[in-house]
């Protein structure tokens, strides 16, 4: 009876530690953050949207597209609740890391897209996987080497999609092309996503996929599959004029 009740207890220690084992591992291996939509998405029949990054679902109600047309020439600046965000796939999960601190601007000229610039800086330091080793993992000089090169820039040269004629509340597909600097090396990039004049306040959302060796990086980790070398970049910018 003695031995049955010190097995018992065993296999219960057993699980209690292997339970608070993989606690630990998931809080450091695990994703944390969600990538946000500043685009409202019309409601699905279930009245969700799915937020990207994640598998949870979002009630997110569109404001309907309009025949009011929209004044948009102009310089537009990246408002304070902008981000930037970067994932990192391996064979476990994916895995999102925000950037809170962004700045720049988008200058419209909507009868001449030749006219149009735009540029925007992200200050890596800002950088937050909800997992602060993790952070200061990834900060560290072979990979994005964060005392030396705090920020990452993209200066946009070139854009296609964008309408010579905007309407309120509507969509519109879009990609810039432009150069990419992370790590004091410049890259050429395409964004592609969409772009949406609403409520007095233009938004962009739009992505692109780089690799470790595109900016001199360390892969932190061992590749199995081909797309654990990859870093996606996603923009999630809300701007206003003047």
């Amino acid at each position: 009876m003695k031995n049955k009740k010190l097995i018992s207890l065993a296999a219960a220690l057993i699980i209690v530690i292997g339970g608070a084992v993989y606690f630990v591992y998931d809080g450091l291996t695990g994703n944390h953050v969600e990538i946000e939509s500043v685009i409202a998405q019309a409601p699905a029949e279930n009245n969700s949207t799915e937020v990207s990054g994640s598998g949870e679902s979002t009630t997110d109600e569109a404001t309907p597209a309009s025949n009011e047309a929209a004044d948009v020439d102009g310089e537009w600046s990246i408002g304070s609740d902008s981000k930037v965000y970067f994932s990192v796939t391996t064979s476990r999960d994916t895995v999102n890391y925000e950037l809170a601190k962004v700045t720049g601007s988008w200058n419209l000229n909507s009868k001449d897209a030749a006219q149009t610039k735009a540029e925007g800086t992200v200050e890596v330091t800002s950088m937050d996987s909800g997992n602060a080793q993790r952070d200061q993992h990834i900060s560290e000089a072979e990979y994005l080497d964060t005392v030396q090169f705090p920020n990452a820039t993209f200066v946009a040269k070139s854009f296609e999609g964008l309408p010579t004629e905007w309407n309120t509340g509507e969509v519109y597909d879009v990609s810039m092309t432009g150069e990419l600097t992370v790590k004091g090396i410049t890259k050429e990039v395409v964004f592609t996503g969409q772009t949406v004049y609403d409520q007095g306040s233009l938004k962009l959302e739009a992505s692109t996929v780089v690799t470790f060796d595109d900016f001199g990086m360390k892969n932190p980790h061992t590749v199995v599959m081909d797309t654990e070398n990859n870093l996606t970049v996603e923009l999630r910018l809300s701007l206003s004029k003047g």
